[in-house]
């Protein structure tokens, strides 16, 4: 189904653990009632460059997120090292890839020195964990290393008799049979090259294969915030790829997207989705992260405008024809909040009112002048279109007494094949899981 433009976008959006250590729902969940159309952003403030640092202070004993009435949440695994990203594999095993930001330049260096507590301070470990949870307890009983030494592992795709890995230089694959528990390192084959290194945390790359397995799609974030560095070091960076299989065949899917993260199918319509991270030093409100629809062959805007046809101040005059094409996003989701995961739910476990939507986990703001994000939030989604306006769903991560203590970071979000819901916490080294009663 081709994917239609909604003419206004809508702004808001262990092995240790106990199995007995729960969380119910709150009885009066937060909501984002804010909904307004694009003409009412505010005009940019150019040369903003608010520098806004969370402290990351871990969980107390007994403190979990919450969640709304009706579900429930708990630790699924803990004791990870920076786990960013989770794939549920066919036959319910779960893969979880661990990495942290590696500054490769005094600049880059200098900026992770500030961010400080704010990320965990530890080396990269550069792996996939294999989690089972045997017993369907909602614990992982059993934890092995899956696959070690990649550079910066993010997304993970299976795919016929292969296992993929993005990493933030390239796609390998590798051979790979169902149940099985170690990757052969040296059988790996790096199939697709991609840029690497830049702005900020641009590092990740994302994979998912199309549904009938003819083809690949890898998002690439840009190597700078609005191609300050000169635009012809932002080769094949901001954009979706597509590639057959083996990697050959390579073409830019869609253009324009900054730093596009999250990937995934409508489970209704078919269209791949993204959720995106768009630019700073425009002012706290400007420019929103956003979820959207990927028309194949759309630019949606970056670095020349944003949120349609609207000049960046930075970028003027320069590039006019693109601007005029530029694609207004589908859902707003907030300036500054680090909007990552997505997962669409496609189980019934949940409340009906929550099939065919969308999770979009928010790892939070260092740059605007409150915090923002540190949550997972909800898109209600009706006939495979966006039908209201991003809800808070699992929060408590921000401590909420004044100061930027943060207790977690939610990054990834997947939904499991019995309809419940795993939330990767990066920087408190845990994987939540969410049920409905």
């Amino acid at each position: 189904m081709l994917h239609k433009l909604l003419p206004l976008a809508l702004i808001a959006f262990s092995l240790s653990a106990c199995a007995s250590e729960k969380n119910p729902g709150s009885e009066s969940p937060a909501r984002e009632e804010v909904a307004r159309d694009t003409r009412e952003l505010p005009e940019p403030q150019e040369g903003t460059k608010t520098q806004n640092f969370s402290r990351v202070i871990g969980w107390p004993e007994g403190k979990m997120p919450t969640v709304p009435t009706g579900f429930t949440i708990s630790r699924f695994a803990n004791k990870l090292e920076n786990p960013r990203w989770i794939y549920a594999g066919p036959n319910g095993d779960i893969f979880v890839a661990e990495a942290q930001t590696i500054p490769r330049t005094e600049e880059a260096k200098e900026k992770l020195k500030k961010k400080g507590p704010s990320e965990r301070q530890t080396p990269s470990a550069n792996r996939i964990t294999l989690l089972r949870d045997k017993n369907g307890d909602g614990t992982v009983d059993e934890r092995l290393v899956f696959a070690t030494g990649l550079n910066q592992p993010f997304g993970m795709e299976i795919l016929g008799k292969y296992f993929y890995v993005a990493v933030t230089d390239g796609l390998w694959r590798y051979p790979y049979q169902p149940g099985q528990t170690k990757l052969a390192m040296a059988k790996g084959k790096k199939i697709l090259s991609l840029p690497a290194g830049g702005y900020n945390n641009h590092w990740t790359r994302n994979v998912i294969a199309k549904p009938d397995g003819s083809k690949l799609y890898i998002s690439v974030g840009s190597g700078s915030n609005v191609g300050e560095n000169g635009i012809d070091k932002e080769k094949r960076r901001a954009n979706v790829l597509e590639i057959n299989p083996d990697g050959s065949g390579e073409r830019i899917f869609a253009a324009g997207l900054r730093n596009p993260v999250g990937l995934d199918w409508n489970p209704d319509t078919g269209a791949l989705w993204t959720a995106v991270n768009e630019r700073d030093e425009l002012g706290d409100e400007l420019v929103p992260d956003y979820l959207t629809a990927i028309k194949e062959g759309g630019f949606y805007g970056w670095p020349y405008a944003y949120m349609g046809p609207r000049e960046d101040p930075r970028r003027k005059g320069e590039r006019p024809d693109l601007v005029a094409k530029t694609i207004t996003p589908d859902v707003l989701l907030g300036s500054h909040t680090a909007s990552l995961g997505l997962s669409f739910y496609d189980q019934s476990a949940f409340p009906a009112r929550y099939h065919g939507g969308a999770f979009v986990g928010q790892h939070g703001s260092w740059n605007h002048t409150e915090l923002v994000g540190y949550k997972v939030v909800f898109v209600p989604f009706k006939d495979g279109r966006p039908a209201g306006p991003p809800e808070d769903f699992v929060t408590g991560f921000l401590k909420g007494d004044g100061s930027n203590d943060v207790y977690g970071r939610p990054v990834g979000v997947t939904t499991l094949a019995n309809g419940s819901m795993l939330i990767a916490d990066d920087a408190a080294g845990t994987i939540w899981m969410v049920k409905s009663y």
